[in-house]
């Protein structure tokens, strides 16, 4: 067999890194996109090369000559490859080459597993492309496959708004076509096409046209997600590197601290309800998103009636808040030179934004006796509930008991992972018998499962604390998708509550499956939509190195919390995901800690 790598574009989607290099060869571990490309059409026993250059064609030379001498190289240069697309160049490269050997057509911006191309040496059929089902955040060339093979090719003028994603796959520009089937009609057609038609459009424009010919049908052969990465901008770059460097892992997604849907990974790092919204609320934001991009957000007062319309409270309660963590600095200005009391340990924000805070210890679990008589000693106590990473959780109930009997103490109760528990909120508690002490905090990404939404509020009888953090507010607030998202919240309430009573469920049956795990001492669950699992001491790896194992070997992200506790013992905070998820991660687990111990 023989090769073809397109290598002439500019790659304007990758400046300004590719104004000094050639995109083809930027580093990836121990090579480059190009070196894994070359390597990889090596293994299938390809010799002789062809390659089509542009933008940067002596760097391409200088790479190969340097890196693979031992290959029949041949270049063909794309004078024109700043006005023309790739058909120019495949038509180039065809009109150079001796047609007396299967081809393997690849572009030069692909990092991938060389498995791929295993099927390719000797395929069934002749004529082949690799694909992979699509996914959000993929571009280019699309396709459709009935039988086996492909059935209609969609180039990226063809997607129109009111185009379908449903069922396509998105080819990776890697082909083996048959010697014959190149010189005597893909060839003749591409060259025509390219000369007289159009020198601006993608090669797969013409297999589009040959596709519904039965003679010239191109099979599809349909690999995974975690095998490939093409690599057109920067933001690929930092992707690939998670796929094709794993030691790296932990470190990017601890820079990142989010934009997980980059990663392809399993999360259990963050807190989601698995089962809301529901597939009629998702198709509700599908439909409506075309007039919710071009339009603004409603007004603060206008979002706060929404809200309360979905708490069932009075309006002049509550700021609605772009996601909880809104509220944070602006409660650190109001509360600035006050004492301020906080649970140890807890979520990393209040220790944040209260470095110098006083401290009540959670051993997973508060004394209400003790929370009352703290209250009596400073002027503002922090309370979650359930509490992050702990999920301690107090009876709401005698909390709002703590607080009416120290009115002198301002209450922020935290309650954003108080959803998929047992206990209510206290918001229907103030909102009958109100105290003016307490302010409720809460993220609705969790309960909600819409973290990228960013949603929260912040319910209180003190008006004046409202009004004070209001007027930090910007104009706009929240984003038109999250306040439709509000406005459907309505309707979706039994939604809602069937959710919920499937995560519960679902945590109850995880907590049996990881109790049944070697070196597993304690879990505690039961609230907040979280367990918190504690090793015992003859586990054989620390929290880091557990954390890095999951993610190096099968893609699981989880939190390891082992640094907010004393006692030295490795513990992780698990978000509970689906069952067919949890049982998934229940089976790397027990894999990574019996590896870990031989």
């Amino acid at each position: 067999m023989q090769g073809v790598i397109l290598a002439a574009g500019r790659a304007r989607r990758m400046q300004p890194i590719s104004d000094h290099v050639h995109k083809a060869l930027l580093p990836i571990g121990d090579s480059t996109i190009l070196g894994r490309i070359v390597t990889s059409l090596v293994s299938l026993g390809v010799q002789r090369l062809t390659i089509v250059t542009g933008y940067r064609a002596q760097d391409i030379r200088d790479f190969m000559e340097q890196h693979h001498p031992e290959l029949d190289t041949r270049y063909v240069h794309n004078s024109r490859f700043d006005r023309t697309n790739n058909i120019v160049s495949l038509a180039m490269a065809f009109d150079s080459m001796a047609m007396d050997d299967d081809i393997i057509l690849s572009e030069c911006d692909l990092l991938l597993d060389p498995a791929v191309l295993k099927g390719l040496d000797d395929p069934a059929e002749p004529n082949v492309a690799v694909v992979d089902r699509w996914r959000p955040g993929m571009d280019g060339t699309v396709v459709t496959i009935r039988d086996g093979f492909v059935d209609a090719v969609y180039p990226p003028e063809r997607q129109g708004s009111d185009f379908s994603y449903k069922d396509t796959f998105k080819t990776l520009n890697i082909y083996r076509f048959s010697s014959a089937f190149v010189r005597s009609t893909l060839q003749p057609m591409l060259s025509a096409y390219a000369n007289s038609v159009d020198d601006n459009c993608y090669y797969e424009v013409v297999l589009g046209m040959l596709v519904g010919v039965p003679r010239h049908r191109i099979a599809a052969h349909v690999i995974g997600a975690t095998s490939w990465i093409e690599v057109d901008d920067p933001n690929d770059l930092e992707t690939a590197r998670f796929h094709f460097e794993p030691s790296t892992r932990s470190d990017i997604l601890d820079k990142s601290f989010g934009g997980h849907w980059n990663f392809d990974i399993l999360d259990y790092s963050f807190i989601s309800n698995p089962h809301f919204p529901p597939p009629a609320l998702i198709a509700m934001l599908r439909h409506a998103l075309p007039e919710l991009l071009p339009s603004y957000g409603s007004t603060q007062a206008v979002l706060n009636k929404k809200m309360a319309l979905y708490l069932q409270c009075d309006p002049e309660s509550v700021q609605v808040l772009n996601g909880a963590s809104q509220v944070f600095p602006i409660l650190r200005r109001l509360w600035d030179g006050q004492d301020v009391a906080i649970p140890r340990p807890t979520f990393g924000e209040y220790p944040r934004i209260w470095p110098s805070a006083a401290h009540y210890e959670d051993r997973l679990s508060v004394s209400v006796p003790e929370l009352a008589e703290l209250a009596g000693r400073v002027p503002r106590l922090v309370v979650v509930n359930p509490n992050n990473p702990t999920g301690t959780l107090l009876e709401t109930a005698s909390l709002y008991g703590v607080a009416k009997d120290h009115p002198e103490t301002t209450f922020l109760v935290d309650e954003s992972f108080i959803g998929t528990s047992a206990e209510p909120s206290l918001v229907s508690m103030l909102a009958a018998k109100p105290l003016r002490n307490v302010a409720v905090l809460v993220s609705l990404s969790k309960v909600l499962g819409i973290p990228g939404l960013r949603l929260g509020y912040l319910y209180s009888r003190d008006h004046t604390l409202l009004a004070a953090v209001g007027t930090e507010l910007p104009v706009w607030n929240n984003s038109s998708l999250a306040e439709f998202f509000l406005e459907m919240l309505l309707k979706f309430r039994s939604a809602l509550d069937r959710s919920i009573e499937l995560t519960r469920a679902d945590m109850a049956k995880f907590v049996t499956e990881l109790a049944s795990l070697p070196h597993v001492d304690d879990i505690r669950s039961g609230a907040g939509g979280f367990v918190l699992v504690t090793f015992a001491r003859d586990i054989p790896v620390d929290g880091p190195t557990l954390r890095h194992q999951l993610l190096e070997t099968h893609r699981i992200e989880i939190k390891d919390v082992s640094g907010r506790f004393t006692d030295g013992a490795v513990r992780v905070r698990l978000g509970v995901r689906n069952a067919n998820d949890n049982q998934r991660f229940v089976v790397a687990l027990e894999q990574v800690l019996r590896g870990s111990a031989r």
